[in-house]
C-alpha cells in the first residue's frame, strides 16, 4: 500500500513513512493540548506579576545609584593600576636603537650588529651568518632573501640600513 501511495506522490517509501510519522505526532500533540488546556492553562493567566516586576525595577535602581555613589568618591591612579597588572615591567623594556643608514656590511657583520636592524631577532641574524659561512658573501642586497625568516617587507624594512661592501 505504501509503494503505491508513494509511486503516485512522487516520494521515496523512507520519505513517505517519515512524512506520516511528522503528521501522526502532529495530530498527538494537537489532542494533547486540548486535553490538558482545560485544567492549566487558567492558573498561569490568571496569575498577576505587576508586583514581582516593581520589585526588581526598584531594587535595580537602588544598586546602581549605590554603585555610582561609591564610584565617586573613591580617587583612582589609573596608570598605576595598569601598571599593577604588567609581569614584565614597562620601564624595563628597551627600544631598539636604529643604526644610522648604510651603516652595517652584511659581508662582514657578526649577530650583534645585525640584530640592531629593525625586525631581526638573534635567530635570524645567526641564519644570515650561517647563510654567509655557505655562500662566502653577498653579492646584492636582495640575496638575504634567501635567508630563512627574511622576506619582502623584512628586507624592506632593513635595506636602509645595510650595504655591501
Amino acid at each position: 500500500m505504501l509503494g503505491k501511495l508513494s509511486k503516485k506522490i512522487g516520494l521515496t517509501q523512507t520519505e513517505l513513512k517519515i512524512f506520516l510519522f511528522v503528521i501522526t505526532i502532529f495530530i498527538v500533540g494537537l489532542v494533547y493540548r486540548a486535553v490538558s488546556q482545560n485544567s492549566e492553562v487558567s492558573v498561569y493567566k490568571n496569575f498577576d506579576y505587576s508586583t514581582q516586576d516593581a520589585e526588581f525595577l526598584n531594587s535595580d535602581r537602588d544598586s546602581v545609584l549605590n554603585n555610582i555613589e561609591k564610584s565617586d568618591n573613591k580617587k583612582v591612579d589609573y596608570k598605576q593600576e595598569v601598571l599593577d597588572f604588567n609581569t614584565q615591567g614597562f620601564y624595563k623594556v628597551k627600544k631598539k636603537i636604529l643604526p644610522i643608514e648604510k651603516s652595517i656590511n652584511i659581508n662582514s657583520a657578526e649577530i650583534e650588529d645585525l640584530v640592531k636592524l629593525p625586525g631581526i631577532g638573534p635567530k635570524t641574524a645567526n641564519n644570515i651568518v650561517e647563510y654567509r659561512k655557505i655562500i662566502k658573501e653577498f653579492k646584492n642586497i636582495y640575496d638575504l632573501l634567501q635567508v630563512k625568516g627574511i622576506g619582502n617587507s623584512r628586507l624592506n624594512k632593513i635595506k636602509n640600513y645595510i650595504f655591501i661592501e
